[in-house]
């Protein structure tokens, strides 16, 4: 005869989240004393807000597995999502630096990562054709000749960052919050080298390539090749990028040059810059069109098929927040009662209006402190406290707000079949005791 097996909570939410929360949370939505019981039994602890917990809702806790690490020289142990290409996300708390180190920059490979230049770096050369009245090759010696330096903090974010909150799932490399960096980007500006190539009268947009192969290894192929609107090229932020926190760029990020077009999906920040070609009209390089690193203009039904004719493209990315002072899972000594809380947020080509953190399940919210950005597309960083009443579990929601008046939501919308723009806000379980 064959025992039955009990199952976790984790495996009944998995399975059956219907049945999940009846067993959990009875016909009235309220935790059941067993069922309470159980839960914490689970957690490892007592949940002082448990009246508050939404019904249905599956404990932080609970909900992420331990992820594989990342063992490369030079190379925090990042969070691999992928291999082939190699993606790595950067955990939360490897971003509570003001500027991010190059060792916790995220990682995200479309093709091959092409041999290092073994030449002076000086000397790889940018073509800018296209629209312009004076075709340029130039070689990186040339830039920094012809052309006045900036460094700027700058925010690089990948365009599927928070795919991972998107159910049904998506396409993709499943992201949690950490595919974004900042760090001090030191280059010339694309658009004084637009201006001295001369834009014609119609030049509407860019097309980038770079050096990286494709996947399969096809020379006639392009690993991608995405491109914008020429006033996104035009913005004194947008850089053809020449160090990275005052030193060499590293191969894995692109050396000896890349885009960085702080704001918009980090995709269109091509690495390995040889290339850039003014257009009359969108371009179609690899990456463009259907449903890539494009939304929908009207909601679609969730987990459906499409082509993306009503779609457009990514632009400003939406508004979001990290917690890096306090890791997900942490446990704090018994009587603790007050925690000290900092982190980022940004929101595109947008600021950050506010910060407002949880402690009991959304019912109530604080403020924190929000910091300028160090310049334009900067992230900002926040910091603030918070209460708690005993020891137990308890959970850390942290969301931002926009000048706009654009809040994080509490569940990811506009779902999308290559998932781009899930925000929603974030969680990080603690125990005190």
């Amino acid at each position: 005869m064959t025992v039955p097996q009990e199952r976790s909570l984790r495996e009944l939410y998995a399975e059956d989240a219907e049945r999940a929360d009846a067993l959990a949370f009875g016909r009235r939505g309220t935790l059941k004393g067993a069922s309470l019981a159980a839960l914490g039994a689970a957690l490892g602890a007592g949940i002082p807000f448990s009246r508050h917990m939404p019904v249905g809702y599956l404990p932080a806790a609970l909900a992420q597995g331990a992820p594989a690490t990342l063992r490369m020289d030079g190379k925090a142990a990042l969070v691999i999502l992928g291999e082939r290409p190699l993606v790595a996300e950067t955990p939360e708390t490897m971003l509570d630096d003001a500027v991010t180190p190059v060792d916790k920059l995220f990682i995200r490979n479309n093709g091959q990562v092409p041999e290092a230049f073994a030449g002076d770096p000086r000397s790889w050369k940018i073509r800018i054709e296209g629209e312009v009245n004076t075709p340029l090759e130039i070689t990186l010696g040339e830039l920094e000749q012809r052309f006045p330096p900036v460094t700027l903090q700058l925010q690089m974010e990948c365009g599927g960052n928070g795919r991972g909150q998107f159910q049904p799932q998506t396409r993709g490399n499943q992201w949690g919050n950490g595919a974004i960096s900042n760090a001090a980007w030191t280059g010339v500006r694309l658009r004084d080298v637009l201006t001295a190539a001369g834009l014609k009268p119609g030049a509407s947009h860019t097309g980038h390539f770079g050096a990286d192969p494709h996947l399969s290894g096809d020379p006639n192929r392009a690993a991608i090749s995405r491109g914008m609107p020429i006033a996104k090229a035009m913005e004194e932020d947008t850089l053809i990028a020449l160090r990275l926190n005052g030193q060499p760029i590293p191969n894995i990020h692109g050396a000896p040059a890349r885009l960085l077009v702080p704001g918009w999906p980090g995709s269109l920040s091509q690495k390995w810059l040889t290339r850039i070609l003014v257009r009359s009209t969108p371009h179609d390089g690899a990456g463009m069109g259907g449903t890539s690193y494009r939304v929908p203009v009207r909601p679609i039904v969730p987990g459906s098929e499409n082509n993306g004719r009503d779609f457009a493209d990514m632009q400003s990315m939406p508004v979001r927040s990290v917690l890096t002072s306090l890791a997900h899972g942490a446990r704090l000594p018994a009587g603790t009662r007050e925690i000290d809380l900092r982190g980022a947020a940004w929101a595109g080509d947008d600021t950050v209006r506010a910060v407002d953190v949880s402690v009991d399940f959304g019912a109530t919210w604080r403020p924190m402190q929000v910091a300028a950005p160090a310049n334009r597309h900067a992230w900002q960083r926040w910091t603030g406290k918070a209460a708690l009443p005993s020891d137990g579990y308890f959970e850390v929601w942290y969301r931002a707000t926009d000048d706009k008046g654009r809040m994080q939501p509490h569940l990811p919308a506009n779902w999308n079949p290559q998932g781009y723009g899930a925000n929603a806000i974030s969680r990080a379980a603690i125990l005190i005791g």
